[in-house]
C-alpha cells in the first residue's frame, strides 16, 4: 500500500509512475486526496472540541469549589453538546478513515524508473540468456516421458483430487525431495535462515502481503475458519514481521522456506496448462529478505544472481527477463523473471520472479526498523522462488532424456542416490 503521505507530496509524480502499468489512475489518486483531506479536517474538530471540552470540565470543578453552581451548571450543558459532537465527528472520522484504506488497496505499487512501460508479456525485456537449447535425440514432453517411467500420475491425482493435483512416484517423488533439499541446502549456505511456516494464514496476513483483496480470488479459502491456504511461503515469512519494530544492526533480515503452495488458477485452460506447467498445488522453496530502504536495489540484484546460480547448477538453459510494467504483481516496484527452456514443448517456461517491493508490503505491515538516529522508518521487503519446482522438473526431464532413460543432473545425485531414471 502506497503512503498516504507521499500520495499528498507526489501525486502527480505517482499517476506519471502508474501509467508504466498501462493504468491511469488519475481519478482514484484524486478521491484519495479528497477523502484525505477531509479526513484530516474531520480529525482537526473532532480534536479541538475534545480539548475544548476537557478545558470546560476543568473550569467546572474549578467553579464548584468556588460555589458558583450556577456557573458551573450552564458550562455543563455545553460539554454535553461537545461530547456529543466529539462522538460523531469521531464516527465521521472512522469511515472516511475506512473509505481511505480501501481506495488505498486499489492502486498498486508504482514502477521503479528503470521498470520498462508496457501492457503484456510482449513488453517484457530480456536482460540475460545462458546456454543453448540442448541437441536431442528424441523429443518427447515431459508428461510423456513421466508416463513413460511412471513418475508422476496425473490421471491418479485427478482422480484423488482433481486436475492440476499430480502424484510423484518412485524416482518422481525422490526428484522432488532431492530438488527441495538441494534448494534448502543453498540457501543455507548463502545465508538464508530456513523456516517452516503454516500452510495456512488468516485474513491479515493476506492484507498485509498483498494477495488480499487483490487476489482473493486465486486463493483457496477455508470458510468456517475463514482461513486460506497459502500461494506461496511468501505470505506467512513475510508476515512474521508484522507489527515488528526492528534494530538497523539486525538488518538484512534473511529468511527461506520450502512449502507446498495452493493457487486455484481460475480461467487457466488449454495446451500451455498441459502436465507440470501449471499446478493448482506444486512445491516451492522461497527466499525473503527485509533490508535497509538504499540496500534494496543491490539486493533485488543479488537475489537475482542467486536464483540464476541454481539454474547453472542444474545445468539448464534459461533466459532473465524484466518485467514490464503492465506485467509485474500489483505488490512489486521491480520484478525479474527467470524462465527455464522446455525443448520438448519449444517454449519458455517461468519457474522464478524475484521481486522488490519497497515499502508497499511494510507499510501494510508496520514492518519497521529503528536507524541509527534512532527514528523508527519503514523497511523495504524482496521476495524470490528459488526455486518452483514444476516446471524445474518439466525442464530437467525433457533437457536430460536420452532413449536410455532421463540422466539425473550431477548436482543432486548425492540427493537422489542414483543417477538415471530408467
Amino acid at each position: 500500500m502506497l503512503l498516504i503521505s507521499r500520495i499528498r507530496e507526489n501525486h502527480e509524480e505517482i499517476i506519471e509512475r502508474l501509467k508504466t502499468r498501462g493504468l491511469d489512475m488519475s481519478e482514484i489518486v484524486n478521491n484519495i486526496l479528497t477523502v484525505d483531506a477531509n479526513a484530516r479536517r474531520t480529525r482537526n474538530e473532532m480534536e479541538s472540541a475534545q480539548a475544548e471540552s476537557n478545558q470546560l470540565a476543568a473550569q467546572i470543578g474549578k467553579l464548584i469549589k468556588e460555589g458558583k453552581k450556577d456557573e458551573a451548571e450552564s458550562i455543563k450543558n455545553r460539554t454535553s453538546e461537545l461530547k456529543t459532537s466529539v462522538k460523531e465527528l469521531s464516527e465521521k472520522v472512522q469511515g472516511l478513515e475506512n473509505q481511505l484504506k480501501e481506495l488505498l488497496y486499489t492502486i498498486p505499487n508504482t514502477p521503479n524508473v528503470s521498470v520498462p512501460r508496457g501492457k503484456s508479456a510482449d513488453d517484457n525485456k530480456e536482460v540475460k540468456k545462458v546456454g543453448e537449447p540442448k541437441q536431442l535425440t528424441q523429443k518427447l514432453p515431459h508428461w510423456e516421458l513421466a508416463a513413460k517411467y511412471g513418475i508422476i500420475d496425473f490421471d491418479l491425482g485427478v482422480k484423488l483430487t482433481g486436475a492440476g493435483f499430480p502424484v510423484y512416484r518412485g524416482k518422481g517423488a525422490r526428484l522432488q525431495r532431492a530438488l527441495i533439499q538441494f534448494f534448502l541446502d543453498e540457501g543455507y549456505k548463502n545465508g538464508y535462515t530456513e523456516v517452516q511456516p503454516p500452510l495456512m494464514v488468516n485474513e491479515a496476513s493476506g492484507y498485509g502481503t498483498g494477495q488480499l483483496p487483490d487476489k482473493e480470488g486465486q486463493m483457496y479459502h477455508v470458510g468456517v475458519e475463514d482461513l486460506y491456504l497459502i500461494p506461496t511461503a511468501e505470505v506467512p515469512i513475510t508476515n512474521m514481521y508484522r507489527d515488528v519494530i526492528l534494530k538497523e544492526g539486525d538488518l538484512p533480515v534473511k529468511n527461506c522456506g520450502y512449502t507446498p503452495c495452493f493457487r486455484r488458477e481460475a480461467g487457466s485452460y488449454g495446451a500451455h496448462v498441459r502436465g507440470l506447467n501449471r499446478l493448482h498445488q506444486f512445491d516451492k522453496v522461497e527466499i525473503v529478505q527485509i533490508v535497509k530502504p538504499e540496500d534494496s536495489y543491490g539486493v533485488l540484484e543479488d537475489m537475482s544472481d542467486y536464483v540464476q546460480s541454481l539454474l547453472d547448477k542444474l545445468g539448464l538453459h534459461y533466459r532473465v527477463l524484466l518485467l514490464c510494467g503492465g506485467d509485474m504483481g500489483f505488490t512489486s516496484a521491480k520484478t525479474y523473471d527467470m524462465e527455464v527452456w522446455s525443448p520438448a514443448q519449444e517454449m519458455w517456461l517461468e519457474c522464478s520472479s524475484v521481486s522488490n517491493f519497497e515499502t508497499f508490503q511494510t507499510n501494510r505491515l508496520k514492518c519497521r526498523f529503528k536507524n541509527e538516529q534512532g527514528k523508527t522508518e519503514l523497511a523495504h521487503s524482496l521476495n524470490g522462488s528459488a526455486l518452483a519446482l514444476p516446471r524445474i522438473v518439466a525442464a530437467i526431464l525433457e533437457t536430460y532424456q536420452t532413449e536410455n532413460g532421463i540422466v539425473v543432473p550431477e548436482v543432486l545425485r548425492s540427493y537422489t542416490g542414483f543417477d538415471i531414471i530408467d
